[in-house]
Parts: C-alpha cells; sequence; structure tokens
C-alpha cells in the first residue's frame, strides 16, 4: 500500500451525556471525504480510542467503513495496553474490510525492543494487512528504536510509520536507514521538513477542522515540490500548532475546530474537558488568521 496524502484521524463526536455520536460521526467523514482528504484513521488518539470500551471501538470501526464505503482508505487503529485487545481490533479491521492498520506500542508497560516487536508481529498476523506503525513515545512510553524496526521490517505488511516523537534526527534515520519503512509526518509542526526528507503523507489531526489547509501545504511540497510556497503555509500553520499543543488541549481544540465548521462534536470524555471560553477564542482568532493567509497563498499560485 502506498500512502501518500493527508490521512485525517478522525474525531469521534458524543452527544453531551458522553454517548457517541453516530450520525454525528458519519457526518464527519462525510465531509473530509468531500473536502478532498486522502484516507481516513478510525480509533486513533484524536478518535479517544483509549475511553472508549473495545465494543465501542469495534463498533466504530464497522461504522467507519460502512460509511466510507471503498471511496478512500481506511485505516484502523489496534493500540491497546493488552495484545488481546489489540488483536481483537486488528482482527475486526480485516473483516470490515480496513485498507489498513495502525500498530502502536502498547502504553505503560515499557516493553523491550524484543518484545515490543514480538507484539507487533502477533497483531500483524492476526490481520495480515498493510500497517503503519505508530511511534509515539511521549504517549506510550517508549521509542520504536533500531533493534524494533529491523525485526519488524521484516514483514511485507510493515509499509509505512507514522513518526510522532519530535525528535527531527529520527526523520533522518528512518529516510537513510530504513527507505523501505514510508515515512508518514506524526509530528505537526515539522511537516515541512518530513516532506523535505522524502515523506509522502501526513496524519494530522488538524484536517478535521481545516483540510483545504493541511492538503495546500502538502500538495504545494510533495506534488509541487514548491518549498517555498511550502515555507509560506508553514509559517502561516505555525500559530495553529502552538495552540493545539499548548497545555495538553490538543483534542480539546480539533473537536471546537469541528464545532466551528457547524458540525456537533460534542465535549471529550473524561478526564478532559472542554476548552473554556478565552482557549476557544484564541483558536477562533488563530483560525481566521490562518484561513485567510492560506487562501491569499492559493490565489497567487
Amino acid at each position: 500500500m502506498k500512502f501518500e496524502g493527508i490521512y485525517t484521524p478522525v474525531i469521534t463526536p458524543h452527544h453531551p451525556d458522553g454517548r457517541i455520536d453516530r450520525d454525528g460521526f458519519a457526518a464527519m467523514i462525510e465531509y473530509l471525504i468531500g473536502a478532498g482528504v486522502h484516507g481516513i484513521i478510525n480509533g486513533g488518539s484524536t478518535g479517544e480510542y483509549y475511553a472508549q470500551t473495545m465494543e465501542e471501538r469495534c463498533a466504530m470501526a464497522a461504522l467507519a467503513a460502512d460509511v466510507i464505503a471503498g471511496r478512500v482508505p481506511l485505516i484502523v487503529g489496534t493500540v491497546a495496553i493488552r495484545l488481546k485487545d489489540s488483536i481483537a481490533m486488528a482482527e475486526q479491521a480485516a473483516k470490515v474490510g480496513a485498507a489498513a492498520i495502525l500498530v502502536g506500542s502498547p502504553p505503560y508497560s515499557v516493553p523491550t525492543e524484543r518484545e515490543n516487536a514480538l507484539n507487533a508481529l502477533a497483531i500483524d498476523r492476526a490481520a495480515d494487512l498493510p500497517i503503519m506503525l505508530y511511534n509515539y513515545p511521549g504517549r506510550m512510553g517508549i521509542s520504536m528504536g533500531e533493534a524494533f524496526l529491523d525485526r519488524v521490517g521484516r514483514s511485507r505488511n510493515v509499509v509505512a510509520i507514522k513518526e510522532s516523537s519530535g525528535d527531527i534526527n529520527r526523520v533522518h534515520l528512518l529516510a537513510r536507514e530504513y527507505p523501505h519503512i514510508q515515512m508518514s509526518c506524526g509530528m505537526d509542526d515539522q511537516a515541512l521538513e518530513f516532506f523535505a526528507w522524502g515523506a509522502q503523507s501526513w496524519v494530522c489531526g488538524g484536517s478535521n477542522f481545516l483540510p483545504a489547509e493541511h492538503i495546500a501545504l502538502w500538495r504545494a511540497c510533495v506534488q509541487q515540490g514548491d518549498f517555498t510556497k511550502g515555507r509560506r503555509i508553514m509559517s502561516a500553520l505555525m500559530p495553529l500548532m502552538r495552540v493545539l499543543e499548548q497545555g495538553g488541549k490538543f483534542i480539546q481544540c480539533i473537536k471546537h475546530g469541528c464545532e466551528m465548521n457547524g458540525f456537533g462534536a460534542g465535549p471529550p470524555r473524561p478526564p478532559l474537558r472542554a476548552l473554556n471560553k478565552d482557549d476557544k477564542r484564541q483558536l477562533e482568532q488563530v483560525v481566521r488568521v490562518l484561513k485567510r493567509t492560506v487562501a491569499q497563498i492559493e490565489a497567487e499560485g
């Protein structure tokens, strides 16, 4: 499988009481496909998989597959503390016809490189689907190091890695030493650097509510090879990146951004809480300037 373009880790809309809003979820997917994103990820961090039961996770993967109906690739997240649960998600992904699975490290347990690799390969066997690895040591406690990559990289299914460490040296390592594993940007404020080093795809939560602006950066860098234009768009995006990452309010900001577009995103599940008025106002101001600036850059060609 070739990963190219913008892959959106879609949010999970909620009713005010915390129940999943299935109609809102379907509406979000329709919006994203209509906006031109290149793939949908269900069960990622932005979708609050960690706050869902296994029954909910399996149901949402099935719903996503039904709504997408093959129009764009569906990637199903399998991250869980228990291997049994990750295998269950991998099997569900295969059952619903997903194009690929997202495989991360099991949070909290802090396995060795070998243990983590064996964990990933067990998930691989359960699905026999293309795999995008998910390296996010900030959330999972460990990094997918070279010993891990050397072992899992032997599987024909391991085709890509979403690199979310924030360590630019990892970008260099992946590009130079593991060219057979497609590198996907998983650190939004480094998107330009990822593209400069050959990444063809970007998994970005902000594309839930600003798909056109994220696609514009990808198009400039990857399709057009115009890094002068890319730097201008990236510069316009940077204030958004700062707002999204400040104070651990990433998901809350993404959800409010969707609300700004008229979608009923609802509150995040506890322990997270919705943004306060000041945070909402700050995000709204940043988005207004961002949209205007990127539109001007695009109009200039």
